[in-house]
């Protein structure tokens, strides 16, 4: 009996640490993983690869964006949505950040049982969704208002944790070098 118990627990050990880490990610953010065929979408598009980067999405973030009916993100400046990164933020924006309350409050759930650290793209999609959820706390009324300020604090919450679990994770391993 044990004998079995110890195979089986071997089996599951090795299918688990033989998943490659990329479905990791899809499980946060699934439709990073999709290319859409209706558009030249990218696949698992990041935008922060260095300062440069972080300034244009914090450029793209000030400039005055455009939500239509349909709850498609738009950059309304001409010069900044013609640039390259922009095409990445529409994208980002409008296939891979959830946008319904329910698929965010699931990414909430999938946010507080995610271990360790997050990746740079996946922290980069979640305050993307939390700047969306933000948007739509501050257009909705009565019930509604609350369900969206609750999912954004909840993005919030998951965030704040991250970055203090990764400098705690940064302090402790300083400390044993």
């Amino acid at each position: 009996m044990h004998l079995k118990t110890v195979l089986l627990l071997l089996l599951y050990y090795n299918a688990h640490a033989t998943v490659p880490p990329r479905w990791n990610r899809a499980m946060l953010f699934p439709s990073a993983q999709r290319v859409k065929r209706s558009s030249a979408a990218l696949l698992n598009p990041v935008l922060q690869k260095s300062q440069d980067d972080v300034d244009l999405l914090f450029e793209l973030l000030l400039s005055e964006l455009q939500i239509n009916d349909d709850l498609k993100i738009s950059v309304k400046d001409e010069e900044l949505a013609s640039m390259r990164k922009a095409t990445a933020f529409d994208t980002l924006c409008n296939d891979v950040i959830p946008k319904s309350i329910t698929d965010i409050r699931r990414l909430n759930a999938r946010l507080l049982g995610h271990p360790g650290v997050l990746k740079k793209e996946d922290f980069e999609r979640t305050v993307l969704t939390m700047v969306y959820t933000a948007y739509r706390a501050a257009q909705s009324q009565g019930h509604q208002k609350d369900t969206w300020a609750e999912s954004f604090v909840g993005l919030y919450k998951a965030l704040k944790h991250d970055l203090t679990f990764s400098t705690s994770q940064t302090s402790s391993s300083q400390r044993t070098l």
